[in-house]
């Protein structure tokens, strides 16, 4: 029996297609493993397989809808959703894909998958052209940037008698690709990691109506704080002024300064993981003036604000086993992100440009370079949220090697 596996709680969901009776096998793997296992099976995939003998296999239940007159004390898509550890949907069609891309709560799988905190794993199956397909294409690319996983669709011979990808993963390459995602995350819980995420801009006071700040959201420190958390990283998120929601899963501190930032981010020290993402306001007036500076009078002193990524960078005594700043420029961006990482002793920095407002302060898409010791990875634009996970799995890439 495989440790990674035992007890692990699955949802199953079983869509229409041909290739939803090797699912019958893939359950027969996940048993033999101390698995518990329930399934969803859609309208569709009941055209497949009979709820018998998934049940029999299963040794559960089988969910089919959204409103269960035997079961009315629960609702099926919430109960279900915060029962499991991760919802596998396999297969999964074109036409479930485009649905769930779109946010639609139709049946009892999209509304699961809608309602789902927890991480979703497709296996998708169908016709070759269907697969290539723009707005197929379009639609898993959706998926993948909202932090799903996907495995296949493989090459072969299709029912159709066509040849091409769509053909959906074998219920083998199903089950070591699960089987890597629990053992990864054991990995990185078995380490206790830490990290510390900045989010946010800062608000320096001149008196008590006044102050200097910047557009940054906070969007793009959030999504990293929620990404490393879901890999298992323990994470705190300290946050200047933002409308955003706290992330789950994340420890969560807010601020307003950046002394307070600067006084929370000591305060929480040792941290195997820094990532700087905050836009901290460089200066701050010599002077907070307790009462409101008439107009006529106003005449301003700024000094500068402590560098937070500075000092986790040189603090030889609980410097962080990896600092990651951001470099957010107007121009000469990788020049500029370049020397910021020399200066700053960051072991990596990561460098976007803000004066495109389209992957700027506030907005929800990103393009982003990576820069490491002797490397740049430059990431396309993309959701936020994309980029968040891309830069989450590299930082747990660096630890778990």
């Amino acid at each position: 029996m495989n440790k990674y596996l035992n007890k692990k709680k699955i949802i199953l969901i079983i869509g229409g297609g041909i290739s939803a009776y090797k699912t019958l096998d893939l359950i027969r793997l996940l048993k033999k493993q101390n698995c518990q296992i329930k399934v969803v099976l859609t309208k569709a995939g009941k055209n497949f397989v009979t709820p018998l003998s998934i049940a029999s296999l299963s040794k559960s239940k089988v969910y089919e809808d959204i409103f269960d007159s035997n079961n009315e004390s629960e609702i099926d898509h919430i109960s279900l959703s915060r029962w499991c550890d991760i919802i596998l949907f396999a297969p999964i069609t074109a036409n479930s894909i485009s649905k769930i891309a779109s946010g639609k709560a139709e049946d009892l799988a999209s509304t699961l998958i809608l309602a789902s905190n927890k991480q979703i794993i497709l296996a998708p199956a169908m016709n070759v052209r269907m697969w290539l397909h723009k707005s197929t294409q379009n639609n898993i690319n959706k998926l993948l940037d909202y932090g799903y996983l996907s495995i296949g669709p493989a090459t072969g011979e299709m029912a159709c008698g066509e040849y091409g990808e769509g053909k959906m993963s074998s219920p083998e390459e199903i089950y070591k690709f699960v089987l890597n995602y629990f053992s990864d995350r054991n990995i990185v819980k078995n380490k206790k990691l830490k990290a510390l995420v900045t989010a946010g801009p800062t608000k320096e006071y001149i008196d008590p109506v006044r102050f200097i700040t910047n557009n940054s959201s906070g969007k793009q420190g959030y999504e990293i704080a929620k990404s490393l958390a879901k890999f298992g990283v323990k994470t705190t998120l300290i946050s200047g002024p933002s409308k955003l929601k706290k992330p789950e899963g994340v420890d969560f501190i807010k601020v307003e300064t950046a002394d307070e930032m600067f006084y929370q981010t000591k305060k929480i020290l040792p941290v195997d993981i820094a990532v700087c993402a905050a836009a901290v306001t460089d200066f701050k007036p010599k002077k907070f003036e307790s009462k409101k500076i008439k107009t006529n009078n106003l005449s301003l002193d700024f000094i500068r604000n402590i560098d937070i990524l500075e000092f986790l960078s040189k603090n030889n005594l609980q410097r962080p086993r990896l600092v990651v700043g951001f470099a957010a420029e107007t121009n000469n961006l990788i020049k500029f992100a370049k020397d910021k990482k020399n200066k700053k002793y960051c072991d990596w920095i990561v460098a976007n440009n803000i004066s495109d407002p389209e992957i700027g302060f506030d907005s929800d898409y990103n393009e982003v370079s990576i820069i490491s010791e002797n490397k740049i990875e430059k990431i396309e634009k993309n959701l936020k949220s994309f980029i968040a996970n891309k830069i989450a799995k590299k930082i747990i890439s660096n630890f778990i090697q």
